[in-house]
């Protein structure tokens, strides 16, 4: 099947207008000779398709600030949005991750060798994107919507007001052509978890935790998607890489790379762009094929370098990105309050 990803035009900082889309992937050709020279004329084209770009920023603008990375499987966010995941983190972000399953229909070996496996490379994820702590909960492969959904939202909402997480990363819960129910149970459960983390919902957890609000969300997703955030991923696209490089037990990353480089070698041949070494092949391999070449066979989305190229950028993320609304009350008041 072919997937379409749409972009939203409407609303710049985040509300979505679902009325009017623009295809992405039908234009790449024409995006590649018409990209932008200046950034000034790439936020210009930006904000006519409905776009906001993010860029990289100097300094730690994000201090005190928590994320959460909520994914059910071990290369979920590392596919999807590891660039950005990396950037905010080297801009201040403390972060969290919390997978969703035990992975323990994914990879090979027995049900406890995939489980620990895949444990292990959770953990490397987290550590090659600097996050703080892992959280596992455990739920079955595959099988997450057997599980009771009030469950999940009150271990999630309890996660949430505990980290103070004031931005989430996770599948968009509004996403089309989902085939996974461990991605679309998991993006649920999130969204409603984050909608009533602020709130006394839960009036068990009160006593030992407050009600926060988490105000930011990133959504991914694999399929058509409503695009209002491209992020500039460029400065970061090795840390992507290096995290799914780390993930051996499932996933397109791993030691791919190094295997086709051996099987070639007993051929007598070389795939010269995976170059001389078996790390140099993984980390090629990941770069030049999973996000780039062969992106929608292996991710289900266009190349992170096509999502950039349209702006002049070369290496992005796209998100469906939505903030907290900024009440225009106060402004109006204090410009046009007077006395009685």
């Amino acid at each position: 099947m072919e997937r379409r990803k749409f972009i939203s035009r409407g609303l710049a900082a985040g509300a979505i207008i679902p009325a009017t889309y623009a295809t992405l992937l039908g234009s790449e050709a024409k995006a590649a000779e018409s990209a932008p020279k200046t950034e000034a004329e790439a936020n210009k084209m930006a904000e006519d398709d409905g776009i906001i770009i993010e860029r990289s920023v100097s300094g730690r603008p994000h201090e005190g600030k928590v994320l959460a990375v909520i994914q059910p499987h071990v290369d979920d966010s590392t596919l999807f949005a590891g660039g950005t995941i990396a950037k905010l983190i080297s801009e201040g972000y403390t972060g969290y991750l919390i997978r969703t399953t035990n992975d323990d229909a994914a990879g090979g070996g027995t049900d406890g060798d995939r489980v620990l496996n895949n444990e292990r490379d959770n953990d490397k994820v987290a550590k090659v994107l600097g996050l703080k702590k892992v959280y596992n909960l455990g739920y079955r492969n595959h099988r997450m919507d057997e599980y009771n959904t009030q469950e999940i939202k009150g271990r999630l909402i309890f996660l949430f007001r505990l980290l103070k997480v004031d931005t989430i990363f996770s599948y968009d819960p509004w996403g089309h052509y989902e085939e996974n129910p461990d991605h679309y149970v998991t993006a649920q459960a999130v969204e409603a978890a984050r909608w009533m983390s602020g709130s006394v919902d839960y009036p068990e957890q009160l006593d030992t935790v407050k009600p926060y609000s988490v105000n930011e969300r990133y959504y991914f997703a694999r399929g058509p998607q409503l695009v209002n955030r491209i992020v500039d991923i460029s400065k970061h696209i090795d840390k992507k890489i290096e995290s799914n490089v780390v993930i051996t037990t499932q996933g397109p990353g791993g030691n791919n790379g190094s295997r086709i480089r051996k099987r070639l070698a007993e051929q007598g041949k070389k795939l010269p762009i995976l170059g001389d070494t078996d790390e140099s092949a993984d980390f090629n391999y990941v770069k030049h094929f999973v996000l780039d070449k062969d992106s929608l066979t292996q991710r289900g989305t266009p190349s992170d370098r096509e999502v950039g190229k349209k702006y002049g950028l070369e290496w992005a993320e796209a998100y469906h990105y939505i903030g907290n609304p900024v009440s225009v009350l106060p402004d109006y008041i204090a410009k046009n309050a007077v006395p009685k």
